[in-house]
């Protein structure tokens, strides 16, 4: 998925990763930055002050990035800490917070140094191979990716089971699962300024050359997917919670269809002999399949309430597609977590682990207590009865859940000091 304007694979090569370790939360390869030389380029043109603190702060973002590439991509990863006490994670999106004000300076306060450096980046997923361009709207673009795929890391290092001192096993708390909200809408913000704020400012002929990662139809896939994911953690919140109505479940249901049918349709088509390319889009086969067989779950709860055999026969056909979706996104996860780099299934949680727990014990509830509004001697591949008729239409409800609004930050106070100079 890496491809871009220029490359060089011999340059910081990694073998393509054989295990990542638990995956809840896809991303599709981190980028990271490779080390240019500012005073080379812009030293004739800036005080040595500002050269040096863009160096030294992107060097800090060089580092970082290739440590959390590397800790990324192993099998067993944990949450690591820095002797600072703070997580590695967190300590590089700071890292980048602090240089996108410095580096905003060259495409606002003195535009005429946009294409004086020749930015180059790398990814993982391509087995390290480089993307160069002389342009630093494509520096601010690759930052805010980074910090949305930072964000990503953290959602999955939250979503990891973790034991606790009470004896009931390894579970993902509701803290956990509440904190991801916020941080996935975080993710979804910054692709969002990043398709809105910047994009736009790189002429088309450069949009073209960027590596797939960076194309408008990923950037909003991947924010769909922090919507998504951030839905998914509130419908199993809602699951929870004896107080939730059945009409809410639904509800978030549905929506979390919408996301997924969205993030299908918005993600470009990859190669698919890139193992990478290939479990993304599994990632969201599963994951659709997964919402579409909640939804239909939750609908047919609802509709099993009405006192009519229409009513009766829609729940039903509900109920049994919501068991073939079941099905169908086992599947899905079992080739996603397969497919190379492989990944570990991790324990089930949330809606997940409702689903698999309630729908095969309900469809079957129902349909032997209706026994006259299905065929005889037609059966699935599932074992259960056929329904006459096909599922009802889910119903439709407005996308509720938002990306947290972020815009470009003022430039760092270097800048009027070099205005002065």
């Amino acid at each position: 998925m890496g491809c871009g304007a220029s490359r060089d694979p011999g340059v910081g090569r990694q073998a393509r990763p054989r295990g990542v370790g638990e995956v809840v939360v896809f991303l599709p390869g981190l980028r990271v930055p490779r080390t240019v030389d500012f005073s080379q380029s812009l030293g004739d043109h800036l005080d040595k002050g500002t050269v040096e603190k863009l160096s030294a702060l992107r060097a800090r973002v060089v580092e970082m990035a290739m440590q959390e590439s590397a800790a990324a991509l192993k099998p067993k990863r944990k949450a690591a800490t820095t002797r600072h006490g703070g997580s590695s994670t967190a300590n590089l999106l700071q890292a980048l917070e602090e240089y996108l004000p410095v580096l905003l300076g060259l495409v606002k306060e003195r535009s005429e140094l946009r294409n004086k450096v020749q930015f180059v980046w790398a990814n993982q997923e391509d087995d390290a191979e480089e993307t160069s361009m002389a342009d630093a709207w494509y520096e601010v673009l690759s930052v805010l990716h980074l910090m949305a795929m930072v964000c990503f890391l953290q959602a999955n290092s939250l979503l990891l089971p973790r034991s606790f001192s009470d004896g009931y096993g390894p579970r993902v708390s509701e803290e956990s699962r509440r904190a991801t909200v916020d941080v996935f809408l975080k993710a979804a913000g910054y692709l969002d300024c990043a398709v809105n704020q910047v994009l736009p400012q790189i002429p088309p002929e450069k949009r073209r050359a960027l590596p797939v990662d960076l194309a408008e139809g990923n950037l909003k896939a991947l924010s769909l997917q922090g919507l998504g994911q951030g839905v998914d953690m509130q419908l199993g919140l809602a699951i929870d919670n004896p107080k939730a109505t059945l009409a809410v479940k639904r509800r978030l249901a549905c929506e979390l269809v919408k996301y997924w049918q969205q993030i299908k349709d918005s993600i470009p088509e990859l190669p698919l002999s890139n193992g990478w390319a290939k479990k993304h889009t599994l990632f969201v086969k599963w994951k659709y399949a997964e919402a579409k067989a909640a939804a239909y779950y939750f609908h047919g709860l609802i509709l099993d309430e009405g006192d009519t055999e229409k009513s009766q026969e829609m729940a039903i056909s509900s109920l049994q597609a919501s068991e073939e979706f079941l099905k169908e996104s086992e599947r899905a996860s079992e080739a996603f977590h397969s497919t190379p780099p492989t990944s570990r299934i991790s324990i089930p949680f949330g809606t997940t682990k409702y689903l698999l727990d309630r729908i095969p014990k309900e469809t079957l509830s129902k349909l032997q207590n209706n026994q006259h509004l299905y065929t005889q001697g037609r059966t699935s591949n599932t074992g259960t009865s056929q329904i006459i008729t096909p599922p009802p239409p889910l119903p439709d409800f407005p996308l509720a859940l938002n990306p947290e609004e972020y815009g470009l930050p003022q430039l760092d106070p270097q800048w009027k000091k070099e205005v002065n100079h």
